[in-house]
């Protein structure tokens, strides 16, 4: 039963002391790929780096909502210089966030526009942050899709049935990180039973959201298969069917090795 986490964030301080055991231990538990994301300039360039050194390891390059305030001069053109780099298969994370007040939202929608205008030129999909601004993501998603076909994914969706079915409506795909798992979100559930089976990926999201019961612990890619058990759970499906559906789906996506 091979598993792919699709999104994780290996470069972080969690893991300084000891990525290639975490590594190691995703390996273990059957997981084919684990897609580090970047989410500055300096966080992408050190997921180029890790993709390079471990065989399982790939990057997705970008700038997240809440640092575009800080992002430095020339920044912007790095990302766009390690999106030709080996082994990158996506960009991102990019996206709007209305939660924190990092970043203005005009400025993270410049750089929404900018990963999406990237995408379309280097043909890599893209991954999608929304935190409290749905109804914003979908409509520049809407006018982006004027100009082509959207390749990309809702990363750790939390949002609503109408949110997901529109997004699926676009192209795009829909994640789950561990939330699925928290005993609270049974509307979340409810929602994940309804999506196309061809449109599901799991994700960990790593080294946070660990899924039930390792909460408030730090999370590791190969937690991804609780999370794809539980979403099995959601569509009426086995584990094991549960984790080729998800698996063909990050490869096709991706476009990783089989």
């Amino acid at each position: 039963m091979l598993l792919i986490d699709t999104h994780c964030h290996l470069d972080e301080e969690a893991f300084r002391y000891d990525v290639a055991e975490v590594i190691r231990r995703a390996e273990d538990a059957n997981l084919a790929a684990l897609l580090t994301i970047g989410t500055t300039a300096d966080s992408s360039r050190r997921a180029v780096e890790l993709a390079a050194k471990f065989a399982s390891v790939y990057a997705i390059v970008g700038i997240q909502p809440n640092y575009v305030s800080a992002a430095q001069p020339g920044d912007w053109d790095e990302i766009m210089q390690l999106a030709t780099a080996e082994k990158v298969v996506g960009l991102g994370e990019t996206g709007l966030d209305r939660y924190w007040d990092h970043s203005p939202i005009e400025i993270q929608a410049d750089y929404f526009d900018r990963h999406l205008e990237l995408s379309r030129q280097r043909d890599l999909p893209f991954v999608v942050h929304c935190r409290n601004a749905e109804d914003d993501v979908v409509a520049q998603l809407t006018r982006a899709a004027v100009h082509g076909p959207l390749r990309g994914v809702m990363h750790s969706f939390c949002g609503t049935t109408e949110t997901a079915q529109a997004c699926v409506a676009l192209g795009l795909h829909i994640s789950y990180s561990g939330m699925l798992t928290f005993k609270r979100n049974e509307a979340l559930r409810q929602t994940a039973a309804g999506v196309p089976s061809d449109r599901l990926l799991v994700e960990t999201d790593a080294p946070y959201l660990a899924p039930h019961p390792h909460r408030d612990k730090r999370n590791e890619p190969a937690n991804v298969a609780i999370t794809c058990a539980c979403l099995a759970t959601c569509q009426g499906k086995s584990a094991e069917d549960m984790a080729a559906i998800t698996t063909a789906n990050a490869r096709r996506l991706f476009r990783l090795p089989e």
